[in-house]
Parts: structure tokens; sequence; C-alpha cells
């Protein structure tokens, strides 16, 4: 029995359903539930469903690397971590810059300077602290350039891992997801391997097409092999579309992962 847990994303499956309503059903098939911007959510109804929450967006607006949105980020965080606090969440998600509604960052960047990676640390280790205190973690998610995120900075996986690395804080970990890992970098298993304690959650989808394992190329199997070898004992979440029926989609994922 693998020691890892299974969460579901519900912004990206049973779409037919109002948003509470995809809750309780994650919920009552027994997986934990992940959501991203908590602001447009009725987070009285969320709690009523007794979901268990293991991941949200960790901020509402704001970036890592320009002072005046750097102010934006913290502050929202801190408003995120009062949510993750009545949510009992222990995960904030992060990105490399704010992102829009379609994915695509709000002040897109060509060329990441050494000042840039210097102000990123120095703003993700305010944002360890704040986590820190509140008894929660700071998530910082990899995304891919080539189809989904074009222009985000620190975005590939060996980015996220240096921020991470350089801060070296229990509040701060990566959010390692396979889906955009695959498209930017390859090489998974060495990767999670490299990642190691510095994973705070896996995220999953397959490639092509951001379904549920089983409907790519990924060997999701073998992945579940290499997490448990690791002594993985985090979050390994869907953050991917239904192929078609949500509830066999995850019936899929769930096998997927079943050691």
């Amino acid at each position: 029995m693998a020691g890892y847990q299974l969460s579901v994303c519900a912004e990206m499956v049973f779409l037919d359903l109002p948003f509470v309503e995809r809750v309780a059903r994650i919920h009552a098939l027994g997986f934990g539930v992940e959501i991203w911007n908590w602001e447009n959510k009725d987070l009285d109804a969320l709690i009523g469903t007794g979901a268990r929450f293991t991941s949200m967006t960790g901020y509402l607006a704001g970036n890592l690397t320009d002072d005046e949105d750097i102010a934006q980020l913290l502050q929202t965080a801190e408003r995120s971590l009062a949510i993750a606090q009545r949510l009992n969440c222990p995960s904030l998600n992060l990105h490399g810059t704010g992102l829009d509604p379609k994915g695509l960052p709000v002040k897109p960047v060509e060329v990441v300077t050494g000042a840039m990676w210097l102000k990123a640390a120095d703003t993700l280790g305010k944002l360890a602290q704040r986590g820190e205190r509140a008894g929660k973690v700071f998530t910082l998610e990899n995304l891919n350039l080539a189809r989904d995120h074009p222009g985000t900075p620190f975005a590939k996986a060996c980015d996220t891992l240096a921020l991470v690395e350089a801060v070296n804080s229990p509040g701060l970990k990566m959010n390692l997801d396979l889906y955009h890992a695959q498209i930017g970098e390859g090489n998974l298993i060495e990767l999670i391997r490299r990642c190691g304690p510095a994973i705070g959650e896996i995220q999953v989808a397959d490639v092509p097409g951001r379904q549920q394992p089983g409907t790519g190329e990924i060997n999701y199997r073998a992945i579940a092999r290499a997490l448990d070898e690791i002594g993985y004992r985090g979050v390994v979440a869907l953050e991917g579309w239904a192929s078609d029926d949500s509830t066999a989609a995850l019936q899929q994922f769930r096998d997927h992962f079943t050691l």
C-alpha cells in the first residue's frame, strides 16, 4: 500500500455540476479536493461538504520580482492563509508569476535576469516565513512554456527546485506537476528522484490532452512505483480533464496509483 494520498482538482471534473456539488462528489468517492481561486467560492458551503481540502491557490495577484507586484502578492497571500485556516487546507499553491483566466502571464517575461532570480528567492523566503507562522506550506508549481503558459518565468521544474532549495524552509516546497514537466523537460522518474525532499505535492495529468492517467504517453504506473520507492508521503493530485465520464476518469486515476 502506497503512503501517498490521492486528491482531485474540482475545477476540471464533473463540469456539468455546480462547484459545491463537484466537491461533494469528489469527496464521496474518497478523494481529497483541490481548488483554485477561493475568492469566487462559497466557503461556508465548501466547508459544509465535509471534504478534505489538500491545496488551494495561495495568492490573488502580483508576482515574485516587481516591488509593487510583490506587495500585492504578499498581501493576497496573507488573505489566502486566513482562508486556508478556515478550510483546514495545508498547502497554498504559487506560480512564477500572476496568471490571467486563460493561464497566461499577466506580465510575460522573455528573459529572466539574475536580479530577478535573487528577488524571487527573497520574495519566496518572505512567503515561507508567513507559511511557517501559520502552520501552512506554500508550494511553487512548475508550468510548461510550449503549450499552456508561454512567457512564465521560473517555469521549469529545475527552476522551481533551485528556488525552493535556495530558500531552504519548511514553509516552501515544490508542487511538481508531471504534466507540465513532461512537456517541458521529460525524464520524469529521474526528476522525481532528484527533487525528493523538496516535493510538497505531485500533480498529474497525461500528455497529450491533459486528461487522466492512462490516456496518453506517460507511464503513470511506473511513476507510482518511483514515488513509493523514494518514500513519498504527500498528495498526488489529478489536475486534468476527464476524457469522458468523470467518475470513470477518477477511477482510472486511482487504478494507476494503486500499488
